[in-house]
């Protein structure tokens, strides 16, 4: 049985390959712009926005903020994403593992772009980043972003790039939380303020935290289809159940950090906005959705991420939460 469904897996992945990079006429596929932004995968960019949003706002509560950096912070988080998407799309797409996976549109999986295409859209997406994080740290003098910014890049390369993934060994949420919360958020505070806060950690768990919780409804939803494909992740390694368990609870701590924050800000209470957005989703999740119809709790969990950032960011910046 075990030969059986291994030898199944290897054909679909080998006819899966056989179509991409081909149309039914046999030429060259060439992705239309609808499409290459449908690849880009617009819907994850509050993933990036987020953390910079609040990240200047703590800068604010500090006196240090900098619309320069702040601006250049955000294309940076944006170009870094974008490539990630593109990677993974990339990586995922070469694998095979991409095969009628429910969601948005996988350029090289569906055979609607080359690889090497785009591969291309990643790298130039990190050259940007790059690029813009290279100006940001000679404008401030934080030099040391410049190794922060060459781990996220690796980091997001090989979350699925390489020979050994550790997206597929059950690390992606870890690395999300780390990279798009703690890094992305303290780094928008340092390179800003030059230094960090309590409210800045706090910002910055918080922010982990939704991001985090995205990636786990969306590996929720994929279950079924990451399993066949031999894709560990951590919602397949700890099951449906306990999968929906970790969402519920990574979507209350920003909330328990707003109720903290607010016994010396009042004004942090204004992250409590966010709580009806996230609504629908929960019940959606404690009743035991499944597949497309997860697709509007990935949607509206970044949109609660997004508003959490803003009203936290407008609290900070009126209320001046204190500086340590």
């Amino acid at each position: 049985m075990y030969r059986t469904t291994m030898v199944a897996r290897d054909t679909n992945r080998r006819d899966s390959m056989a179509t991409i990079a081909r149309d039914t006429n046999g030429r060259d596929s060439m992705a239309t712009i609808a499409q290459w932004i449908e690849g880009a995968r617009l819907r994850t960019l509050p993933n990036a926005i987020a953390p910079v949003v609040v990240g200047s706002g703590v800068a604010m509560a500090l006196g240090q903020f900098s619309w320069t950096l702040a601006v250049l912070t955000m294309i940076v988080a944006l170009a870094l994403i974008v490539g990630v998407n593109f990677a993974n799309d990339y990586s995922d797409g070469v694998r095979g593992t991409d095969v009628n996976r429910v969601g948005p549109l996988r350029l090289v999986g569906s055979g609607v772009a080359r690889p090497d295409a785009v591969r291309t859209a990643a790298l130039a997406s990190f050259g940007v980043a790059m690029v813009t994080g290279l100006a940001a740290v000679i404008i401030s003098g934080r030099w040391a972003m410049i190794a922060v910014g060459a781990l996220c890049i690796a980091a997001a390369w090989f979350y699925t790039g390489g020979k050994h993934p550790y997206g597929y060994a059950g690390l992606g949420e870890l690395a999300v939380f780390v990279s798009f919360g703690l890094v992305a958020v303290l780094g928008t505070v340092y390179v800003q303020a030059g230094q960090v806060s309590g409210y800045g950690i706090g910002a910055a768990v918080a922010v982990g935290c939704f991001s985090a919780s995205v990636l786990v409804v969306n590996n929720l939803r994929d279950i079924p289809t990451d399993t066949a494909a031999g894709k560990h992740t951590l919602a397949v390694l700890i099951g449906d159940q306990d999968t929906r368990n970790l969402y519920l609870g990574l979507i209350a701590v920003p909330f328990l950090i707003s109720a903290v924050g607010a016994i010396h800000d009042t004004y942090l209470l204004l992250g409590f906005l966010a709580l009806p957005l996230l609504l629908p989703g929960v019940r959606k999740v404690v009743n035991g959705a499944t597949g497309q119809a997860l697709v509007a709790v990935l949607r509206d969990t970044a949109l609660a991420m997004l508003v959490w950032a803003g009203v936290t960011a407008v609290g900070l910046a009126v209320g001046g939460g204190p500086a340590s």
